[in-house]
């Protein structure tokens, strides 16, 4: 074997380990995504026995899915300040123990205060989470190739509902809302654990206090001021639209067990099993676009198409399905559109945030994720209670819940036209960024 032949079999030796360490990493990365959103999700498979116990009308339930989103979404301007304050190690270390505590109390001492206290805790823990796992994972991946892992780590959602749902409304009918909560706890101190022992940052995005430093022979892209990126038609628009679909998916978390056992007539373990229904179309429907959008961009094909007119489309579908919800009596055809009108509207989360990591210096990717989604969530802080007051207001629970996501299908179509128009990654990324767009470490 010749010398050169040797080093080029080093070289692509190395390349495949650094590939599989970085799937390996994302993957441990998606897992406690997992977690997180059935962290989100627990609060919909125990609302009826824990409403029974408690004695909570439906608004009360509502208000305490909302409230949720208020801490969740302050929490969530904090992601940039903790990317600069320690490595992504800690931050996220010091975020998954603080979920699995603050499930517990409620375990303890069972009343609506705590309820309340515990997800407002829970919100606040969880509002940087998204941003810093995105930032994670993008360590590890090539701005043009964002589009799956970033369809994995959104697709989380759909995991906890098709394969944890299902578990801890199993938990829940067996042993008791407790138990479920407990479990939850347990599986986060797991993941802390393998975290501590495997975890290292990829080469593409720093942080910590050392971030701004550049390794020998490295060139960092500047800085740019925080405004010139939130006021980008891609950034407005696309928080408008990803915060009206965030809604729905928020009424799913808090809502959909609730509407297929007392609005569709199916049993509790049911319900909670039939939760996963709409995160299976959800999940297909997100790694088809992703893939095939990260395919197409190496071929050419421009971000405003791939990460901003497909997702809008779907969105637009998702809203001309649940406009038809009210007028359907067949409870199998009303679980059928929920879930398909949810799947098309749940590839814009992965797409649009590869598009808004693009407009913004590598450095400054986790602050502005972390606004990003944070505007995002007030759509959960709103329409879990709104939807709780149009269930008690409503003739019947089946009425009041479709009626709920007939507008909130309207809402996003909406939006996404205002997408359709106004977001367009690559000029913005020439505003923000200019000259220094074409170099660094991105």
């Amino acid at each position: 074997m010749t010398r050169s032949t040797a080093l080029l079999d080093r070289t692509v030796a190395a390349g495949s380990e650094s590939r599989s360490r970085a799937w390996g990493l994302t993957a441990l990365l998606v897992l406690l995504y997992v977690v997180n959103y059935a962290d989100k999700a627990v609060l919909g498979i125990i609302a009826q026995p824990l409403a029974h116990e408690l004695g909570l009308s439906a608004s009360q339930i509502g208000l305490v899915g909302s409230l949720f989103f208020l801490t969740f979404t302050v929490g969530g301007f904090f992601a940039g300040a903790l990317n600069r304050w320690m490595s992504l190690r800690w931050a996220l270390l010091l975020l998954a123990i603080a979920w699995s505590v603050a499930v517990l109390p409620l375990v303890v001492v069972a009343s609506f205060a705590v309820l309340l206290v515990s997800r407002l805790l829970l919100g606040l823990a969880e509002g940087p989470s998204s941003a810093l796992l995105h930032t994670a994972a993008y360590s590890w991946h090539a701005p043009a190739k964002r589009g799956l892992p970033s369809a994995l780590l959104a697709g989380a959602a759909s995991i906890a509902k098709i394969a944890v749902a299902p578990a801890l409304a199993f938990v829940t009918v067996t042993f008791g809302w407790r138990y479920a909560l407990v479990a939850l706890a347990a599986i986060g101190v797991v993941w802390c654990v393998v975290w501590l022992t495997v975890w290292s940052e990829g080469p593409y995005i720093r942080s910590g206090k050392g971030a701004d430093s550049a390794a020998a022979g490295e060139v960092v892209e500047p800085a740019v001021p925080w405004g010139r990126i939130f006021r980008t038609r891609t950034f407005i628009s696309g928080a408008f639209l990803v915060m009206s679909v965030y809604a729905l998916v928020a009424v799913v978390l808090t809502w959909l067990p609730s509407y297929f056992e007392v609005g569709l007539g199916y049993s509790r373990l049911q319900a909670g099993s039939m939760f996963a229904f709409p995160s299976i179309a959800g999940l297909i429907l997100m790694l088809l676009s992703s893939v095939i959008g990260d395919r197409l961009l190496a071929r050419g094909s421009t971000s405003r198409v791939v990460r901003v007119i497909v997702p809008a489309v779907g969105v637009l579908i998702c809203g001309a399905i649940l406009l038809a919800l009210p007028s359907i009596t067949a409870p199998g055809i009303a679980v059928l559109v929920v879930s398909v009108g949810y799947g098309f509207a749940a590839s814009v989360f992965p797409l649009l945030n590869a598009a808004i990591s693009e407009i913004c210096p590598p450095r400054q990717t986790a602050g502005t994720l972390g606004v990003f989604l944070a505007v995002m969530a007030i759509g959960g802080l709103v329409a879990p209670y709104a939807t709780g007051l149009i269930v008690d207001a409503a003739a019947s629970p089946a009425a009041g819940y479709a009626t709920a996501f007939q507008a909130l299908g309207l809402v996003a179509a909406v939006c996404a036209v205002g997408a359709l128009v106004f977001a367009n990654p690559e000029r913005d990324k020439k505003l923000v960024r200019g000259d220094a767009a074409g170099i660094g470490t991105n």
